[in-house]
């Protein structure tokens, strides 16, 4: 079933019910974050970094352990540019069908299949690697709780278009476009699902983005703007 309707909604319903998730940042500023999920993809990937590269943006990617480990030369060359790095678990299964143990278990798998590829320092990476964004959203206050305890910082969004059904491209944008405001936090895929397009989406996106004043900023940027709001 697709909601892409029923996602601003659910931002607005959830967002002030769990503050201590980083939702979107100031409105009071036109930065907004892009970010990637499932990724890093062999091919697609790499399209999208050329957009990206073209247009001197910096993004943020919530990355999955086993995808890193496909392509760790992406995952490299990714992290190599400046892009900000998060988890996404380190297979795409959902937070809520896990025990905490397979939870942590997860995420530390995630941390190291980065370090590994990227070729750093795991105590590095276990420090500034630690942005959380549960897959499809699921997650439950307990779960919240237990990211806080391990030192991860829980990451949602305010912009989800339902890429991953593959729309069309003219849609996606159209759906982005629509929503978009100051400190949105954006979310695409460049992994299996969706990450076909993601190249053309961003290629048309971002020029319409930037013609609309607003200018991007990473995960991290959105944290600190927002220190007022959400308590790490």
């Amino acid at each position: 079933m697709r909601f892409a309707p029923l996602y601003p909604l659910f931002y607005r319903i959830l967002q002030p019910s769990f503050p201590k998730c980083l939702w979107s940042g100031k409105n009071t500023e036109p930065a907004i974050a892009l970010t990637f999920d499932d990724g890093p993809h062999a091919e697609y990937t790499p399209q999208l970094l050329k957009v990206l590269d073209r247009y001197g943006i910096v993004a943020s990617f919530f990355w999955l352990g086993v995808c890193v480990e496909r392509s760790p030369s992406v995952a490299k060359a990714l992290y190599e540019r400046g892009h900000w790095i998060g988890l996404h678990g380190y297979e795409h299964r959902s937070f809520p069908r896990l025990s905490l143990t397979q939870l942590r278990e997860s995420l530390e798998k995630n941390q190291a299949a980065i370090a590994h590829a990227c070729e750093l320092d795991l105590e590095q990476v276990k420090t500034q690697i630690r942005d959380v964004r549960p897959p499809n959203g699921f997650f439950t206050p307990k779960i919240l709780r237990h990211l806080h305890q391990w030192n991860y910082r829980p990451v949602m969004w305010s912009v989800v278009v339902e890429d991953w059904w593959r729309p069309g491209v003219s849609v996606v944008v159209d759906r982005v476009l629509r929503q978009v405001q100051n400190g949105s936090h954006i979310v695409l895929h460049d992994g299996w699902h969706g990450g076909e397009d993601v190249a053309a989406i961003a290629e048309e996106l971002i020029p319409e983005l930037l013609r609309a004043g607003y200018h991007f900023v990473t995960i991290d940027r959105l944290w600190h703007s927002s220190s007022s709001l959400y308590s790490e």
